[in-house]
């Protein structure tokens, strides 16, 4: 999904999170940022981003979508927090919703592995030097489970009961890494 990035500090965003731990009653946790990795749109979130937005909204101010689609909820986030790896979630998939159900089979089968976060920017700077934006505050408004996060190495780390792999990526994760490694590397050379 592309969303416009420019300069403006209220420009929306969408970034990767893992996801782990998916239990039998379709609660799961993971993180939904790794602070300090550059995505494949050049962000990177820092440490405290989500501070304020965490004390405005907690959790439950936060929805849990399908593919950052408003018109799909799937469940509920029972947890958010910064930790000093990243932005901490735990929720639970409503077992009355069609889609939730849905996903929940796909998570287990290991079809379907990679969050995301919908956010407006409040406060960015640019890095000249290297060109990657670091997010210092962020007002989090959606987290989604997704097929392709932006974050590739951002997946399903371990899920309950599941005999397929975890770790691998497809193929067109590795195409997106390759693609974003030489855009980096001409950036530098320029």
């Amino acid at each position: 999904m592309h969303v416009y990035r420019g300069p403006r500090p209220n420009a929306r965003k969408f970034a990767s999170l893992a996801l782990s731990g998916l239990g039998g009653d379709g609660t799961f946790s993971g993180y939904a940022s790794v602070f300090g990795e550059v995505d494949l749109g050049k962000d990177t979130i820092e440490r405290g981003a989500f501070a304020n937005s965490l004390v405005e909204r907690s959790a439950s101010g936060v929805r849990m979508l399908y593919q950052h689609d408003p018109n799909e909820p799937i469940g509920c986030w029972t947890t958010i927090r910064e930790d000093s790896r990243g932005l901490y979630v735990e929720g639970i998939l409503s077992p009355g919703v069609e889609r939730a159900r849905e996903v929940f089979a796909l998570m287990k089968s290991g079809a379907l592995d990679g969050l995301s976060i919908g956010f407006r920017t409040v406060k960015a700077r640019q890095d000249a030097k290297t060109g990657v934006r670091r997010i210092l505050e962020a007002d989090l408004w959606e987290i989604s489970v997704v097929t392709f996060p932006m974050l590739p190495s951002a997946r399903v780390s371990d899920v309950k009961h599941a005999r397929f792999f975890r770790d691998r990526e497809t193929e067109l994760v590795r195409s997106l890494r390759r693609t974003a490694k030489l855009m980096m590397a001409t950036t530098f050379k320029g």
